[in-house]
């Protein structure tokens, strides 16, 4: 299925719904959600998926999760998505919170694949053994740590919220302790209790994730780097190595796509 809403086929009687989307330029999808659980796969461009809970950046070639009933917002940068939308009885392992993982060769062919397939495929044979295999793949997937988490405190959500518009890894936690009226003792308590993270963890992951979408864009790694405050771009890539496991090399689109993506 190709650029159909899933409202007009999700009540159809079968586990998972494949649906392959493309969006126009800085598309923002505003919050939704969906009665079943989601694979949303980048076959191009990058996304940012927010919920309540927090941010995450999905690079070309990788995928979020997304639960059942998740109000989020996506906004795409040169996106075209292949979707799927999974009953919640055929995947009792999927995560509560959203996630993004790596994709695997096969599971990419698979979700290529089953994009083409009739919406009502037959309960028996090949389109279902392509279903059955797509769903034990979906529960091998690497997770990837491309989510920001958000703080519910309000005065430390809104200064999130505003250093993910202009992040800077040298940003001092003395000026947020400032700001909030307390001790960087207690700015650092209070970031842990709140995303589960040191605030200096928390800086630099938020300034990789935002490097994803810069990359992207066409924003060279020299330029990244001073604009986010690295003293050069080995120090940028050596960071981004250290959060992602990999050079930031590795995430451009360049390469990573078939004809059929």
């Amino acid at each position: 299925m190709r650029n159909i809403p899933v409202a007009d086929v999700e009540d159809l009687d079968r586990a998972v719904l494949a649906i392959g989307t493309d969006y126009p330029p800085q598309h923002v999808l505003a919050f939704h959600e969906h009665r079943r659980a989601q694979v949303l796969y980048a076959a191009t461009g990058v996304m940012r998926v927010e919920t309540a809970e927090g941010a995450w950046t999905v690079p070309t070639a990788r995928a979020v999760l997304i639960p059942p009933r998740t109000p989020h917002r996506v906004t795409m940068t040169g996106v075209s998505t292949r979707s799927l939308y999974i009953e919640p009885a055929a995947a009792p392992w999927f995560p509560p919170r959203c996630r993004v993982v790596d994709v695997s060769a096969l599971l990419r062919a698979l979700l290529l694949d089953a994009v083409e397939m009739e919406p009502r495929y037959p309960e028996h044979g090949r389109d279902a053994t392509v279903v059955s295999l797509i769903l034990h793949e979906l529960r091998n997937l690497t997770p990837l740590p491309l989510d920001v988490p958000l703080p519910s405190d309000p005065g430390l959500r809104r200064l999130c919220e505003a250093f993910l518009r202009a992040p800077d890894i040298h940003d001092p936690p003395g000026r947020w302790a400032t700001a909030l009226s307390v001790s960087e003792r207690t700015l650092g308590r209070l970031f842990h209790r709140e995303t589960g993270m040191s605030f200096k963890r928390w800086r630099q992951r938020a300034c990789i994730v935002h490097s994803l979408q810069q990359m992207a864009a066409g924003v060279p790694v020299t330029r990244l780097a001073a604009t986010l405050g690295y003293d050069n771009p080995a120090a940028f890539t050596a960071a981004f190595k250290k959060v992602l496991g990999r050079p930031p090399t590795a995430f451009t689109t360049a390469g990573r796509l078939g004809p059929d993506a």
